[in-house]
């Protein structure tokens, strides 16, 4: 297998120049087209690269999975998870991060690339209270361009065409497998939903 080791020799292969829209639709801070795009996104994925290596995060919200606070800032709350802490730990330690904002039936995907830092300044974290609960942390992304990926990769895969999910294998099985049969994978994904719902913030 040959290996592609120098950015010269990934030119060489990729001679057509990029299209004008891929370099004008660039913005270096939330534009209002653009604003109403992340307003309208409940899903995000998250990505950051740390001295581990990198992590990517699925993010959703029950509403905007962001807050613009101003046309270069974004607010995105860290509400309860699995507690691994592996993007936020990279953010700590390099800060650099990528999102990719999607809504079901858009074949569009806007991507803000930056830094961050978190804040557990309660002046902030409250201000997401959900029932009570707010998140313990609030990722403070610094938007160092925002752009929309064009569409083909929506279209190739079909994602939003609602065709039923394929016999894979659950949670359940695949940790039962992880840990030599000690976990009840039945148990496992009758609970699942019940127990996401009663920890949901």
């Amino acid at each position: 297998m040959t290996k592609v080791d120098t950015v010269n020799a990934l030119e060489a292969l990729y001679t057509r120049a990029p299209s004008p829209a891929s370099l004008d639709k660039v913005a270096g801070q939330i534009t209002p087209e653009y604003a109403q795009w992340l307003t309208a996104s409940r899903f995000c994925v998250l990505t950051t690269v740390g001295p581990d290596g990198t992590d990517g995060s699925p993010r959703g919200d029950d509403g905007a999975v962001v807050r613009i606070v101003d046309d270069t800032t974004l607010w995105m709350p860290d509400w309860r998870g699995n507690n691994r802490l592996d993007s936020l730990r990279n953010i700590v330690s390099d800060g650099r991060i990528s999102c990719m904002f999607m809504v079901p039936g858009s074949n569009n995907v806007i991507r803000v690339n930056g830094k961050a830092h978190l804040t557990a300044d309660p002046a902030v974290t409250q201000t997401f209270e959900q029932g009570g609960k707010h998140p313990t942390t609030v990722i403070v992304i610094h938007v160092g361009e925002v752009y929309s990926q064009c569409s083909r990769a929506i279209l190739r895969s079909r994602i939003w065409d609602g065709e039923p999910a394929p016999d894979l294998p659950t949670m359940g099985q695949i940790l039962k497998a992880q840990t030599a049969g000690a976990v009840d994978a039945d148990g496992y994904d009758k609970d699942q939903v019940a127990r996401a719902k009663k920890t949901m913030w």
